[in-house]
């Protein structure tokens, strides 16, 4: 589905959040030494960037006062070399009243796509995949045929032109459809009723749609679930034993913060849903601790050969499709810079869930963070992502 150029804005608020620490007045002050295992090797990472000071206290107050009309609950993790910090607010339950706990599970929604990338650059690694090649060399028949030439890098930058998913976004039709399974050939044939967006490699366009067909394409290469590649490739490499790819579960593991959505003006609990819509462009479930661990192997090189890893550090030299704005997407992350600090991170969401991670290149610093929205919004992270980016006056 189309973004809006307000994604831009709300890149750079998400970013903003890693420029900073965030503390509640129930914060959790974490300490500013690691494990050894924790630390990234200094001679595998870039020189270190000039960071502005961290202000605990400015995205104290930008956090505050949850729940309100905007968001139940929100849950930020920093950590990094120039300290660490753990913040919530609000509640997990708003029957119960119970906080946020810091341990949360939550939907990263797109986030999954990093993932999913991951795993297409680790084929690529082991030349079972040529990233230059067309989609349709491995996937015959699944793109219309008057489709043109579709390369998988352009999958995975968004600058394949396809057409978006379409399927209902009014919210009354998501409860309807909640625990609906759909296969990603339904979802697909959607979004393939439509004319190509653009001339492949042309421009950017994000899309769920790409990342859809990655999924395919992975499950056609290995012969397995892109579910169980990303088990064995990625989690149980890294011990994420709190990361997960649900399949048509419905539910979330415990602890977690409740998700719900406004429908008809009343508050629903969306918590248990199916997520077989999104599938590996966003059903994942994580928590910050877990997050975090991926982020330190990704920028490492742990988990992509460094060769191929520099793919997620390049942008198109294209622009975002009709705008004059250049491209924030490379294969799998994507980009901001906030008060002259350039981060790579992704940002995600699902129903009652805005999620996001972001690192400065060498891991000198890194957050992440979970909001527990009340309405879901395609073009861009919630006011509090934007809030708390003004708390520190870098927009």
């Amino acid at each position: 589905m189309k973004r809006n150029p307000l994604i831009r804005i709300a890149a750079a608020a998400s970013a903003a959040l890693l420029l900073t620490a965030a503390v509640t007045p129930a914060a959790l002050a974490e300490p500013t030494s690691f494990p050894h295992s924790a630390v990234p090797p200094k001679n595998a990472l870039p020189p270190k960037s000039a960071l502005p000071p961290m202000n605990p206290a400015s995205l104290a107050g930008a956090i505050a006062g949850l729940p309100n009309a905007q968001a139940t609950g929100a849950l930020v993790q920093v950590r990094g070399s120039a300290g660490a910090w753990s913040g919530v607010s609000g509640t997990a339950d708003l029957t119960t009243g119970a906080p946020v706990p810091a341990n949360a599970h939550f939907r990263i929604g797109s986030i999954t796509k990093t993932f999913t990338a991951v795993v297409l650059l680790q084929l690529a690694a082991e030349h079972r995949l040529d990233l230059d090649a067309p989609v349709q060399r491995y996937l015959p028949g699944l793109l219309p045929a008057n489709y043109p030439r579709v390369t998988v890098a352009q999958l995975l930058n968004h600058t394949s032109g396809l057409p978006g998913v379409d399927l209902p976004e009014d919210p009354q039709w998501i409860v309807d459809h909640r625990y609906t399974v759909f296969t990603p050939q339904q979802v697909l044939a959607t979004a393939f009723q439509h004319d190509l967006v653009f001339a492949p490699g042309t421009s950017q366009q994000y899309t769920n749609t790409n990342y859809l067909v990655a999924g395919l394409l992975i499950e056609k290469l290995t012969h397995r679930s892109y579910g169980d590649e990303v088990r064995d490739r990625i989690l149980r490499p890294l011990g994420l034993r709190d990361t997960s790819v649900p399949g048509n579960d419905p539910n979330l593991p415990a602890p977690y913060a409740h998700g719900y959505q406004v429908v008809n003006g009343q508050l629903v609990d969306l918590t248990r849903m199916n997520q077989s819509i999104p599938w590996a462009a966003g059903e994942m479930i994580s928590t910050t601790a877990d997050l975090d661990k991926f982020l330190i192997a990704l920028f490492q090189g742990r988990l992509v050969p460094k060769p191929v890893l520099q793919r997620m550090f390049t942008v198109p030299n294209v622009t975002a499709f009709g705008t004059d704005d250049p491209a924030i997407y490379s294969q799998g992350l994507m980009t901001s810079t906030v008060n002259g600090v350039t981060v790579w991170g992704k940002t995600g969401s699902r129903y009652g869930y805005t999620n996001g991670i972001w690192a400065t290149r060498d891991l000198q610093r890194r957050s992440v963070y979970s909001i527990n929205t009340t309405d879901k919004d395609f073009d861009g992270q919630p006011e509090i992502v934007q809030k708390l980016a003004l708390a520190i006056g870098g927009l």
